[in-house]
């Protein structure tokens, strides 16, 4: 980043990545020292399985959450240095848009756990317990259709990015790579979390005709 000398401060690429692996940490530790992180949502009846995926997810989807701090913190930046120092940052801009994209792919595995993802139910509300539990086992096939080629769709962008050490376009030039690879994590964590929820959506089933 030595050609970028003539523009004010520039957040180093190693920062900026370390910065958001470790800063929802910290906060999370924080909240939890203090008891106020929020408890984690388990199925009526749900196995060690599901309640370790079903942690896994809301955790993923809290740490990513915790990301949009550091855009409003980013932006005020930008604010001050371009109306009051007259030198607006190359780098906040791009920073917080790759933010939200990973926020994007990442949080998916949260919204499944916490019924977040869009779907009509216009129908599927007004069926019993049993018929909707059927319904849901019946229509996973298309859930992990779309997340299998979802994650090997990723896992191939990763790979091509990593091999030729992709950059972005704009002045700050920082690597695409860890990007993409937050893609195949996101389709990782979806993918656990949508087993978690074929198997609760199975046992909610069997109980249904068990009561039927």
């Amino acid at each position: 980043m030595d050609d970028l000398q003539g523009f004010g401060f520039v957040m180093p690429h190693w920062a900026y990545w370390g910065w958001l692996a470790v800063m929802p940490l910290i906060v999370m530790g924080l909240a939890k020292g203090k008891g106020i992180l929020p408890a984690v949502p388990h199925a009526e009846g749900a196995g060690r399985f599901e309640r370790l995926v079903d942690w896994i997810s809301d955790r993923s989807g809290l740490f990513v959450a915790l990301w949009s701090v550091n855009a409003v913190l980013a932006y005020t930046f930008e604010v001050i240095m371009r109306y009051v120092f007259n030198m607006p940052t190359i780098w906040v801009h791009e920073s917080s848009y790759l933010l939200f994209g990973m926020q994007y792919v990442l949080a998916g595995a949260y919204g499944l756990l916490h019924g977040s993802h869009v779907r009509v139910d216009v129908i599927y509300t007004k069926l019993s317990r049993r018929a909707r539990s059927a319904v849901d086992v019946v229509t996973s096939v298309f859930f992990f259709a779309f997340v299998t080629v979802m994650l090997a769709t990723s896992w191939r962008f990763f790979t091509d990015s990593f091999a030729q050490q992709e950059r972005t376009l704009e002045t700050w030039q920082i690597h695409y790579w860890p990007l993409k690879a937050m893609m195949v994590l996101g389709a990782a964590l979806i993918l656990l979390a949508g087993i978690a929820q074929l198997v609760k959506d199975i046992r909610v089933f069997e109980r249904a005709c068990r009561e039927h």
